[in-house]
């Protein structure tokens, strides 16, 4: 393994690390902990025994990932977001076997001081606003505001806000990528990206931000 560890930084052993991931001052791997390749976690970060994080995924000061979360790729955690692993802890009651499940998939970004209350997925590149408060699963590209969080819009991969036309039509001002509302046999709304798989990696000219995100705002969401 070759990652980069502040000499402050606490890295328990064993536990996985993968290539060019990088731990800042007072992070705390603890062991059993698996960690993927090119990730970064920033100061008084934490992630737990039993955890697993995927590749490319930035962690920012001040989150604490608890085991019961699993991070799928390019995941963005932003500053002081809260992970939960019990719904209704109690200072006398031992629940350390009772863990929920937490899953956050590819792409998802996680606003800063948001808190995400255990038991759910976070889909696909879905976007949750700093502050919010998440208490149910989210579609993936869905755009989540307030307390409790609700579905405001969608966002696209390069976090844009999208404005569908009249039959579900969008288009990312930034990368030209094509998207379109569908509707599932219970009529619930989902959002797929017509030109790249949700799976599929940004090919390396699109993975670079060149416009500043004032330039391509839409007006803001209600």
């Amino acid at each position: 393994m070759s990652y980069h560890a502040d000499p402050r930084a606490v890295i328990d052993q064993p536990c996985e690390v993968g290539d060019g991931t990088r731990f800042w001052h007072f992070a705390h791997i603890c062991q059993g902990a698996r960690i993927g390749r090119n990730c970064v976690f920033g100061q008084n970060t934490m992630v737990a025994d039993g955890v697993t994080v995927g590749n490319n995924v930035k962690v920012q000061n001040n989150v604490s990932i608890y085991s019961g979360t699993t991070i799928e790729d390019d995941v963005f955690l932003g500053p002081s977001c809260v992970l939960t692993n019990v719904t209704n802890p109690r200072s006398q009651v031992k629940r350390q076997s009772l863990y929920e499940r937490t899953l956050i998939r590819r792409g998802a970004t996680v606003g800063a001081n948001a808190t995400v209350v255990c038991g759910i997925s976070l889909g696909r590149y879905c976007f949750i606003s700093a502050g919010a408060v998440v208490v149910r699963d989210v579609p993936d590209y869905a755009l989540i505001m307030g307390v409790p969080g609700r579905q405001r819009g969608w966002m696209s991969r390069h976090g844009h806000v999208l404005e569908p036309d009249a039959d579900g039509r969008c288009k990312c001002p930034e990368s030209n990528y094509r998207y379109q509302i569908f509707h599932d046999q219970d009529e619930l709304s989902y959002l797929r990206c017509l030109d790249l798989d949700e799976e599929a990696p940004l090919p390396q000219e699109l993975s670079e931000g060149r416009i500043g995100y004032e330039e391509l705002k839409v007006p803001r969401v209600q």
